[in-house]
């Protein structure tokens, strides 16, 4: 096994202990006493690792892998050498992300300074009328304002900055040096390395000298078990609540507006900028560097591709792409007639060359 030293492998798990854990089929029970320690990619997968297929696409990786076990649908395990055990699982890539998560715990959530994640530093400043629940862990430089509450379990990194009056739950993770101001945080929540989480929104009216700024008095509320990535900004409302619902995932450097609503179990890519007021629907897909436009309504379980300018409301269930965003299929038709004109154009002028 291949190890950076940052992710040690686990103890050991045995084969049968990882199938029941997972819900799924061991393929040989002769197997059952086999040790997993790690996850690896199936070309370089070796003794105690496992590793997943989700196609035929992998063939040729097999026919040269040392995994101890893989994790495939039914319908592949023909293809898979005799000498690997299987396990059969109807969502392989689920299961599989399952075991990482069995394996490495640690590496679930952002790396701790200490060895203690429980500690609370000396070298933290924390109000004295600030409230920590019991094993909250506090890094060296981190400061935690007056008033603010913390729940069991939860980490806050170093040189992470908790407002004043800010609420978090239970079990959450605060990143190194990111700030969480005006905010109420659910329980399970990972906010990852110099997020920004309730700073003033963007809003400023036109006066006769410039620009006037619009007080912004509201607050990020973030639900239960979500998480924000890595230098992520969600502003605050201007009156309302900026909202992120539960379960909802946001990779890093995603701008979100005051005032924008997300709903639950959505799963936003890097780069995307959501305008302010903007509501998002439950279970919405945005594909990276796309930008929503403010004040309108992205309906439940909508997908939008990658750099897509949306503009106008998108009902619920549609696939958007484009600049500016337009149902899949006209973007893609559209998109085939250009490449065939210009082909067409391209053919021509060589044509005229040759003459």
């Amino acid at each position: 096994m291949e190890h950076t030293g940052f992710f040690p492998p686990h103890g050991g798990v045995s084969l049968k202990q990882l199938a029941v854990h997972l819900g799924v089929e061991l393929a040989d029970e002769a197997s059952s006493e086999v040790v997993i320690r790690s996850i690896a990619p199936v070309y370089r997968a070796g003794e105690g690792d496992i590793c997943y297929i989700l196609s035929r696409k992998n063939r040729a990786e097999l026919e040269t892998c040392k995994a101890s076990a893989i994790i495939c649908l039914p319908a592949l395990k023909s293809f898979i050498p005799e000498h690997i055990p299987v396990l059969l699982s109807k969502k392989p890539h689920t299961d599989f992300a399952l075991a990482g998560a069995l394996l490495h715990p640690e590496a679930m959530r952002p790396v701790t300074f200490t060895s203690n994640p429980a500690t609370v530093s000396p070298a933290a400043v924390i109000d004295a009328t600030a409230k920590l629940e019991a094993n909250v862990g506090v890094e060296p430089g981190a400061v935690i304002g007056a008033g603010a509450e913390i729940g069991e379990g939860t980490y806050i990194g170093a040189n992470a900055l908790i407002g004043p009056g800010v609420k978090i739950g239970r079990n959450c993770s605060i990143g190194g040096g990111a700030s969480v101001l005006c905010a109420y945080l659910g329980n399970g929540v990972i906010i990852h390395n110099g997020a920004r989480i309730g700073q003033d929104g963007f809003g400023y009216a036109p006066g006769p000298r410039g620009m006037i700024k619009i007080v912004q008095i509201g607050r990020v509320i973030i639900q239960d078990n979500v998480e924000i990535g890595a230098n992520t900004t969600i502003d605050r409302g201007t009156m309302d609540d900026t909202v992120i619902g539960e379960g909802t995932k946001i990779d890093n450097q995603v701008q979100i507006g005051h005032n924008v609503r997300i709903g639950r179990h959505c799963a936003i890519v890097s780069q995307v900028g959501i305008a302010g007021s903007t509501v998002v629907g439950d279970g919405v897909q945005i594909g990276g560097q796309a930008g929503l436009n403010g004040h309108i309504h992205i309906g439940d379980g909508v997908q939008i591709g990658a750099k897509s300018g949306v503009m106008n409301d998108i009902p619920a269930g549609e696939r958007y792409a484009g600049l500016p965003a337009r149902p899949l299929w006209d973007f893609l038709r559209e998109s085939a007639e250009i490449a065939k004109r210009s082909g067409a154009r391209d053919k021509k002028d060589g044509s005229a060359e040759h003459d």
